[in-house]
């Protein structure tokens, strides 16, 4: 595996920059192409590896690439990934996530390129009719986000067909956490993950943490997700892409750890790792908010021999409160 050449697409974002790290510890030749309109220059932080910014539709910038590094595979994490933005503002999500990859493919195809780890998600799912949520639950995606990746994994699927592209679309659960080195971490504007917002509001950059729904029929009234640690989700991507370059056929499975966890008990988990009140209001229900997500991970843990080695939310808490607690405060520079 050592010097093979991998493209990261979106590689300075949340989670791509996290599997750039891991994948450049592992040796690998890492190529980070973003175009910086929500990732940071100051993500990429190792030697070694090389960062062009640009986008993923730009036909002429990728052919220069595949033609100088002869890539044996291909990362894709670069999406929009706002839901009630998708809503307001559709085109550019499936401007973005649908029809630019398809750019990227082409080169691929072009070059002989025919391993693909995209970047997808549980919200192709849509509302839960049963749980654990298994890859044989109908996809019904109920957002232009969810949908803009449903059609993505309808790409790849015809692509398979048509001309041997083996692909892994791996359906994240909740990302969370940061490096455990504390070097980077979660850094979104607008931010709309719980667990920063948590600690946000812990550090009084937010006056308070709002809770969407206390009436929920679950345990404490309150919503439950399956977190999932960034290194874990990196650790999966590497997992893949190396099934696929080593021959094996398109994977289709849950990034999860299979415990799920409410918001309350996020809350007290932050209040236990910071020492401080997390200050809250409680707000009505949000339209489209499911009682509970969480993932079954056992086809990944058969198809990848993979499995989220985090599953206590409290690491999660502390690496991400590790990130935010420095002095740039849990911001890059740019």
């Amino acid at each position: 595996m050592a010097d093979q050449a991998i493209l990261v697409a979106g590689g300075a974002g949340y989670i791509g920059s996290h599997t750039v790290r891991l994948l450049n510890s592992e040796g690998y030749r890492v190529v980070v192409l973003d175009n910086l309109v929500y990732g940071h220059r100051d993500a990429i932080v190792d030697d070694g590896v090389e960062f062009v910014e640009g986008a993923v539709g730009d036909k002429e910038l990728l052919v220069s690439l595949f033609e100088k590094y002869q890539f044996a595979g291909v990362i894709h994490f670069a999406a929009y990934a706002y839901v009630g933005e998708s809503v307001t503002d559709p085109l550019k999500y499936y401007r973005n996530n649908t029809a630019e990859p398809l750019t990227l493919l082409e080169v691929m195809s072009d070059f002989g390129c025919k391993s693909f780890v995209f970047s997808s998600t549980c919200a192709t799912y849509g509302e839960p009719q049963k749980l654990p949520l298994t890859e044989d639950h109908p996809q019904n995606p109920v957002s232009p986000y969810g949908k803009s990746k449903l059609m993505v994994e309808w790409i790849l699927d015809d692509c398979d067909h048509a001309w041997g592209l083996k692909s892994a679309a791996l359906r994240y659960f909740n990302a969370s956490g940061c490096s455990t080195d504390g070097k980077i971490g979660e850094d979104h504007d607008p931010e709309t993950h719980l667990i920063p917002l948590v600690l946000k509001a812990v550090q009084g950059e937010i006056p308070a943490l709002t809770v969407f729904g206390t009436d929920y029929p679950t345990p404490d009234g309150t919503c439950i997700r399956d977190y999932i640690h960034v290194e874990d989700l990196a650790s999966a991507h590497i997992a893949a892409l190396r099934k696929l370059i080593d021959g094996g056929d398109s994977i289709r499975c849950n990034l999860g750890t299979g415990v799920g966890i409410s918001v309350k008990e996020i809350i007290d988990a932050a209040e236990e790792v910071t020492g401080q009140k997390v200050p809250v209001t409680y707000g009505d229900r949000r339209p489209g908010d499911p009682a509970q997500l969480v993932a079954d991970p056992q086809m990944a843990k058969d198809l990848l021999d993979w499995e989220a080695e985090r599953k206590d939310v409290r690491t999660m808490i502390e690496t991400a409160w590790q990130w935010m607690s420095q002095p740039h405060g849990g911001h890059f520079s740019q």
